[in-house]
């Protein structure tokens, strides 16, 4: 655990248990509103072939994840956190044009 809190910069042993807290809460929910949205959308087990089922969950919640990574971290205090972490994980995924730019970026 302390390589995890010293690669992480995480100082106490309670702010390594609300970031798991948050991880956990996050990823339940976020595939919850996709399973959610696509009950919505008519898309069921029963009506669509497995696999492309699962390719639309998994195209539903990726892009989900880390917006919410953000709001939960915000709401846990963890903003410091969790904001950095997501912002890299949009920008990996191609979705960095729904981010603001960064004010080094507007220079160029």
């Amino acid at each position: 655990m302390n390589k995890l809190k010293k690669r992480w910069g995480i100082t106490s042993n309670y702010q390594l248990v609300i970031i798991f807290i948050v991880f956990a809460i996050n990823g339940s929910l976020s595939a919850r509103i996709s399973y959610f949205l696509m009950g919505l959308l008519g898309i069921t087990k029963e009506n669509t072939h497995w696999s492309l089922y699962y390719i639309i969950l998994l195209v539903l919640v990726l892009p989900l994840y880390p917006f919410m990574l953000m709001v939960f971290g915000y709401i846990f205090g963890q903003s410091g956190f969790f904001f950095p972490f997501a912002k890299r994980m949009i920008r990996s995924m191609r979705l960095g044009f729904l981010l603001p730019k960064e004010k080094n970026e507007e220079s160029n």
